[in-house]
């Protein structure tokens, strides 16, 4: 189908005001239609409040606020909606109300309009009945609060055609939601073991095992969240957790009826009372029956193929902001031990344990979850990085399972060529700091050298395979993941992506070719620029540059993928190129970069005094660097960016701006293999100085670090 531009949202109460201020935020005219003015001006006060807070919290300027708003047209005519792309549906939660919805708006919109529900209670396909096309109803269920909250399951309808799904899919990547597929099944996956487990919490207290203030520390400490169930029932509504109860309880059985006790609370409108000290005592028998329910409904969800063992934990991390999903929390705890919590749990209502549960039992290992995704398409293996909620970032479990993948897609015949892509807002966003910290502090120095041999090797295999290989660009690409970036043949990007190397402002320096591969991409005195600086790069600068092949709207980002993958390899094997890029060259700002980087030694900007009117370079430019105007005299606007550019440097680990220059300009006359080698002889060393530790821990703590100046 074709590409989906402009959107209407049907419903201007809290989430609909929400959805129609995302699309609005990421660019998308919007069409907001409620039934009178009075309704839609509550909405609009919705978005105001949280636009004016989003202002306050420095997210937004104010004339980006008001231009999301600018972009919201509200109207309480369905005639208005006659040539949008995709309408959604966020009514409040009664089946025929959504069906006459439904109606109208295919009597009104074009037909190869898509329709989206964000029902949570109902299937798609209750909605489909009696409407012409119905492959174009699909089910969008976005969380709370839906201009924050980055989860959204997609469902598609029984009869959505496979190009209305995928342009539909993209849609929500592009406005950096984080999208899992869910079956057309009572309360997809989220809901699924998400009611159970606030109910629970319900029957836990209505049986007098535990008083509200302990089940509520319990289940924060369980489930390392912010918020017990009984908080959040309070802060979403009672009402809307029995409701939520009582349609599973009549899609699934009784197993999912609402407690007494959410009836209780919803007849009479109170809340739940959270004062009072809790019981450390009952925490275990609280912490096991929560436990047991959420791994008994989770390992039930995926036996009947709702969802995948990878989704369901997503939708936990991202959707409810658990520390860990279900099966990464049985994992954790043990196999055996998960299903000694899950059985009591089944025993006690009734339930025999899930197929899936049984035979990960029977094979005695840990659920396997997948890091990395693998499809092949069209002879094309797109390996796609799935830990959004992590940004990808790169740990050696992703490592081996990536490098497993790769493997395979090379010794495949029917693959023709590789694409490395992630899921949610980010390509990769770096390594894994955590990982880093955690072998710093146990003076296990060898694992973070075999992390980085490992990501060598993978680099290197990637590049050298006779297979292309193409980086799926859209989002950000950090330290090892830019280096990722550049192992491929080609990186195609869109205009939302954007690049840096971090290392050097956090104690280290990138270590799986960034100081190598990049100066044979954009020459040595940019390579310079960017590991120094650790300057964010957008795709327009990165593009004239060199660094990425090609930019692209997202709409054509597939075809291009294809056709970087049929341009073939390309050999990049040999020294540094000399100077930089021709683009580069033709820009002014640029060129006074490179030469400014060019021509600076490390020691006079750390330590001295520079003559930042020796730099060459003519005119005015924006980047950073120094030049000659017409005049004869420095650039005023050249030297101020090149002061800026000097105390940013001064804030980073010398010793890791040392070794990175030391390695660049070394590497720069060396073939790339003997460039690379040298990285893995430094990497000991710089992780054993003091900076990288507190680089590294500084990042983790949000705190400004405090390096070594000597």
């Amino acid at each position: 189908m074709n590409e989906i531009r402009t959107i209407a949202v049907i419903g201007a109460g809290n989430m609909g005001s929400g959805i129609a201020q995302k699309y609005a935020a990421e660019g998308f005219p919007v069409v907001l239609l409620d039934l009178d003015q009075a309704s839609l001006d509550r909405g609009f006060a919705r978005i105001e409040s949280t636009l004016k807070e989003a202002v306050e919290r420095r997210i937004y300027k104010p004339e980006q606020a008001a231009a999301i708003q600018g972009r919201i047209t509200p109207t309480a005519d369905v005639a208005g909606l006659a040539e949008v792309d995709l309408a959604v549906e966020a009514v409040f939660e009664d089946l025929e109300v959504k069906r006459g919805v439904f109606a109208r708006l295919a009597q009104v919109m074009r037909n190869d309009a898509v329709i989206g529900t964000n029902t949570s209670s109902f299937y798609v396909r209750d909605l489909t009945e009696g409407i012409a096309n119905p492959g174009r109803i699909v089910g969008l269920h976005y969380f709370y609060h839906p201009a924050k909250n980055r989860l959204v399951e997609v469902i598609p309808g029984p009869e959505t055609p496979d190009g209305v799904f995928a342009a539909v899919w993209s849609l929500q990547e592009r406005i950096g939601k984080t999208p899992i597929r869910s079956a057309d099944q009572a309360g997809f996956i989220v809901n699924r073991f998400f009611v159970p487990w606030i109910n629970e919490a319900a029957r836990l207290l209505e049986e007098g095992i535990a008083d509200i203030p302990t089940i509520e520390q319990a289940a924060i400490e369980a489930f390392k969240i912010g918020m017990g169930p009984f908080q959040l029932m309070n802060l979403t509504g009672i009402p809307i957790g029995y409701h939520a109860a009582a349609t599973l309880e009549k899609r699934l059985g009784a197993f999912y009826a609402p407690s007494g006790k959410i009836r209780e609370y919803m007849q009479t409108g109170r809340q739940f009372d959270l004062a009072g000290e809790p019981r450390r005592e009952r925490f275990t028998d609280v912490a096991e029956r929560l436990l047991g329910v959420v791994f008994h409904v989770a390992t039930q969800l995926v036996s009947e193929r709702v969802g995948t063992i990878e989704d369901t934990d997503i939708g936990a991390r991202v959707g409810l902001r658990w520390a860990k999903g279900p099966f990464e929390m049985m994992n954790r705890v043990g196999l055996n031990e998960a299903f000694r919590i899950t059985r009591a749990l089944e025993q006690r209502y009734g339930l025999s344990s899930p197929d899936l549960m049984r035979e990960q039992v029977k094979v005695g290992t840990p659920f396997p979850i997948e890091l990395v995704r693998s499809e092949t398409k069209g002879g094309i293996a797109t390996l796609t990085f799935n830990r959004p909620d992590a940004m990808n970032a790169l740990n050696p479990e992703v490592m081996r399972q990536l490098s497993q993948k790769v493997e395979s897609a090379i010794t495949d015949p029917a693959v023709r060529g590789i694409v490395l892509a992630g899921a949610g807002k980010a390509f990769v966003a770096g390594a894994d700091i955590v990982f880093f910290v955690k072998n710093i502090e146990k003076g296990a120095f060898a694992d973070i050298q075999r992390f980085a041999e490992d990501g060598q090797k993978l680099c290197r295999r990637l590049e050298s395979c006779g297979k292309p290989v193409v980086c799926r660009l859209d989002g950000l690409a950090l330290g090892g993941g830019l280096e990722l970036a550049l192992s491929c043949d080609r990186i195609v990007a869109t205009d939302k992506a954007t690049v840096a190397f971090p290392e050097t402002g956090i104690g280290i320096f990138p270590g799986l070719g960034g100081t190598q591969r990049t100066s044979r991409r954009i020459g040595v005195a940019l390579t310079r620029w960017l590991v120094y600086t650790g300057r964010m790069v957008d795709m327009r600068t990165a593009e004239k540059i060199g660094l990425v092949d090609r930019v692209v709207p997202h709409a054509e980002l597939e075809a291009a993928l294809i056709a970087a993958v049929d341009a073939g390899k390309v050999d990049r094997q040999g020294p540094a190129r000399p100077g930089v890029s021709d683009a580069a060259q033709g820009e002014q700002g640029l060129a006074l970069t490179a030469a400014f980087f060019d021509q600076q030694p490390l020691e006079t900007l750390l330590t001295g005094a520079p003559d930042l009117g020796a730099s060459s370079g003519t005119g005015s430019g924006s980047g950073t660097g120094t030049g000659s105007g017409s005049g004869g005299g420095a650039n005023p606007v050249a030297v101020a960016e090149a002061e800026k550019t000097i105390a940013q440097l001064r804030k980073r680990s010398f010793a890791a701006l040392r070794v990175a220059q030391r390695l660049i300009d070394a590497g720069a006359a060396l073939p790339l293999e003997q460039g690379l080698a040298l990285e893995l002889e430094a990497m000991e060393a710089t992780f054993r100085h003091p900076d990288a530790k507190e680089g590294l821990s500084a990042l983790l703590e949000r705190r400004a670090a405090q390096f070594q100046k000597s």
